[in-house]
């Protein structure tokens, strides 16, 4: 059996699927989704069609840097808004 984009078909149902349980577990729904993408060898291109936002690149250092070098490889940050006023929800 073939499915056609079958990578951001899944995505689609997995951003669907998260707010729902989030909210049963956590009770709250997110406003967005969030991934980190290995720049080398990968490009996003699922995220892309399944219509995420791409917001840049990390600088490789990690949340755990201390000594300011770029130790890490850089990845791409991708964000899936699940509320279309999630800008003026986040700004107050």
């Amino acid at each position: 059996m073939e499915c056609k984009n079958l990578a951001s078909s899944i995505l689609a149902r997995a951003a669907r699927e998260i707010a729902a349980d989030w909210q049963v577990q956590y009770s709250y729904q997110p406003l967005l989704l969030e991934t980190f993408v290995a720049q080398s060898p990968f490009r996003g291109t699922p995220y892309q069609a399944a219509n995420w936002l791409c917001l840049g690149k990390t600088t490789g250092r990690g949340k755990r840097d201390v000594r300011h070098q770029a130790l890490l490889s850089i990845k791409t940050i991708w964000v899936y808004p699940l509320d279309r006023h999630f800008r003026r929800v986040l700004r107050g």
